[in-house]
């Protein structure tokens, strides 16, 4: 009989822990096939799916290899009935699966991730993000285009929900805004969020919002430019005339890139300037923007002004210039990794539902290697150091049980 040394109890062990998190966490996901002619469980497909994405699979014929590398390890815990799935089983699979159900399960787990830090306060990021070899020109299906909500401080994603075109952005926003806990939460979005439908949304969620006002709102822009110049007009008023606008600021200055920026955050309360603040549910405040960059090797300058709207009457004009910068996030460290570390660009797999299934998985996938507090690389060789060292893949899987 062969005796299991102490080492191997506490491998064993975290194995059982990471596959106890892949059951709560993937237990409510329907199973779309029919029961005739099922050779591998749902579990076992998507399970080894998701392992092999962190690992740095990114196609259904890596995760096929991945699989086979380590079928031994993985029947020890999974149902293999005819060895490591195929990648005509994992497309079969994630081109049936419902992709709503299978979002809806991340969101749960990403909403559990989301509790855990709370306290560290809450801003999140809507933002789009097109995977472009997803179209099938011979189908005439355009590529898929999902909205992200991206929770800034710990660099998770949220949830995501998929639209036709980006224009579709004004639909989906407000959906995928209904099924977030909000509560507590400063959302930005950019000019294509910027409706009175998407701040109800949020307000009624319980959170603030925080946009910016381009030309898809004209009078609006108008109206908040005119507030900041008034501010800035030191001229005299007679009593007939609206009092100057109060306003707070904050400067900020950063050297880099071959450039120096200057930032000056002003923010507002008074809103009598504004022709339309009814209509902007819970509306407290407008801020400007002003950047101006010098290029230091010709020390050439451009200035440019943005506008926003917000709702948080505790915020502050340093807090605000914050959370401004902090939107952007979502592009470097959620869309540049993706396309980066997951080759989402590349991704080519697009029949029935495959494409909207995948943005899904590689979401699980990040967030899971996003736990690793302690990791001291990027994304890219997070997943190689995962396929190489198998110890580091279950320390993954089981922090991201909590």
């Amino acid at each position: 009989m062969t005796r299991v040394t102490q080492a191997q109890k506490i491998e064993q062990d975290n194995e059982q822990q990471a596959l106890a998190f892949f059951e709560g966490t993937l237990g409510a996901l329907p199973d779309p096939r029919r029961a005739q002619g099922v050779r591998y469980p749902l579990r076992t497909v998507v399970v080894t799916a998701l392992m092999a994405m962190v690992c740095g699979s990114d196609d259904a014929e890596a995760m096929e290899l991945w699989g086979k590398t380590q079928a031994e390890w993985l029947a020890s815990f999974l149902e293999l009935p005819h060895g490591a799935p195929t990648q005509d089983v994992y497309l079969a699979v994630f081109g049936a699966l419902d992709p709503e159900a299978f979002s809806a399960v991340f969101r749960s787990w990403a909403a559990v991730l989301q509790l855990r830090l709370r306290t560290q306060g809450k801003h999140i990021a809507i933002d789009g993000k097109t995977s472009r070899r997803s179209f099938d020109g011979a189908s005439g299906q355009p590529a898929i285009h999902t909205v992200s909500a991206w929770l800034s401080e710990a660099g998770l994603v949220l949830g995501q929900r998929k639209t036709g075109v980006k224009s579709n952005e004004i639909i989906a926003i407000p959906e995928l805004l209904r099924v977030l806990d909000l509560r507590g939460a400063t959302v930005t979005i950019d000019a294509i969020g910027c409706q009175t439908e998407i701040a109800a949304t949020i307000v009624a969620g319980g959170g603030h919002y925080l946009l910016q006002a381009k030309d898809n709102q004209p009078t609006l822009r108008h109206d908040i430019a005119t507030t900041f110049a008034e501010a800035a007009d030191e001229r005299r008023r007679t009593v007939d005339e609206v009092p100057r606008p109060s306003v707070e600021r904050f400067e900020e200055v950063d050297k880099g890139h071959g450039r120096v920026e200057k930032r000056t955050l002003a923010l507002c309360y008074d809103l009598a300037w504004l022709t339309t603040a009814e209509r902007w549910p819970a509306l407290r405040f407008v801020a400007q923007m002003v950047r101006e960059r010098t290029l230091l090797a010709t020390h050439e300058t451009t200035t440019e002004t943005s506008y926003y709207l917000g709702s948080d009457v505790g915020t502050t004009a340093a807090a605000t210039a914050a959370t401004i910068r902090r939107h952007w996030l979502i592009e470097n460290q959620l869309h540049w990794v993706l396309d980066l570390a997951f080759r989402e660009d590349d991704a080519r797999h697009r029949a029935r539902n495959t494409a909207q299934n995948l943005t899904t998985l590689r979401h699980f996938a990040l967030n899971i290697i996003k736990q690793d507090t302690e990791r001291k690389v990027g994304v890219a060789n997070a997943r190689r150091r995962a396929g190489w060292d198998r110890d580091y893949l279950i320390r993954l899987l089981t922090t991201a049980d909590g």
